[in-house]
């Protein structure tokens, strides 16, 4: 099955709901970490060696995905590789590259979606195995009510290598079953959604698991339990959404453009005015 389906609105009187998103080739087209691999190089923070080791790994990964062993040694790799960085100068490298980076890679497909959810009245989480730095700022573009993401330890404001919370595999359940205890939802009512077998433990957890985009061994798994399989193909600039007549606006994104509409209106108004007083017209 491809794309994405309506979700029935919530009943407020009963107990909350979420849906909750895997984001890397789930929500977005890419490696999140991966992708800022280039802009760490031009910020001082990487070697042109580890920038090229970084684009060959995001390379690999788009074409095979990740199973455990591998996203171990990815794990093991950005950890070391992070030793000794500025917190706050990869802060300000996210914050200033995002737009460019992210923005064009938000699938279509994840974007209607989330806006359905939250449309039907249910928060989105975002759980995934990247760093918190780079995982809350995307989540904060799409809209993402919150955010569980991989912590590392901090010293002096730097990395030292070490990691204080994985977001991988079994964690991403517990982490889930936790918002649902903090939050109230009821999970046999909540929705998720990955790409990777991985997260088989977070998708049991829940009512109604998706497989998007499944590795092999997801799509086996979907398929044996009847799980539905969504296919998301079309990265789109968030602007790029908004100008489309057929396409839902997520209500952030919405009242942005109806602020911007208002300025512009009042522009014209504006400049008629003045262009009638300049020259006796009415």
């Amino acid at each position: 099955m491809a794309g994405a389906y309506a979700h029935p609105v919530e009943n407020h009187s009963l107990p909350r709901t979420a849906a909750f998103f895997d984001l890397d080739k789930t929500v977005i087209a890419k490696s999140s970490t991966l992708t800022f691999g280039k802009s760490f190089y031009q910020g001082g923070l990487i070697n042109r060696r580890a920038a090229l080791r970084t684009a060959y790994t995001q390379f690999v990964y788009l074409v095979g995905g990740a199973d455990h062993e591998q996203t171990e040694r990815m794990r093991a790799y950005l950890s070391e590789l992070c030793r000794g960085w500025n917190v706050q100068q990869v802060k300000e490298i996210v914050a200033e590259t995002i737009h460019d980076l992210i923005d064009p890679i938000i699938y279509d497909e994840a974007a209607s979606l989330i806006e359905e959810h939250h449309l039907a009245g249910r928060d989105v989480v975002i759980v995934s195995t990247s760093g918190s730095e780079v995982v809350e700022p995307i989540g904060k573009l799409i809209g993402a009510d919150r955010v569980v993401a991989t912590r590392m330890v901090v010293e002096d404001g730097c990395y030292t290598g070490e990691v204080e919370y994985y977001a991988y595999g079994p964690t991403k359940a517990e982490a889930v079953r936790e918002l649902a205890a903090s939050e109230g939802y009821d999970l046999s009512r909540c929705y998720a959604y990955s790409d990777s077998i991985t997260d088989i433990p977070m998708l049991e957890t829940v009512g109604h698991p998706h497989a998007v985009n499944p590795d092999r061994a997801l799509r086996r798994e979907a398929m044996a339990r009847d799980w539905p399989i969504l296919t998301f193909q079309r990265p789109v600039r968030l602007k790029q959404r908004l100008s489309g007549f057929s396409m839902p606006q997520r209500p952030a994104l919405a009242a942005a453009v109806a602020v911007g509409a208002a300025a512009a209106t009042a522009g014209l108004v504006w400049y008629a005015n003045r262009r009638r007083a300049r020259f006796g017209t009415t």
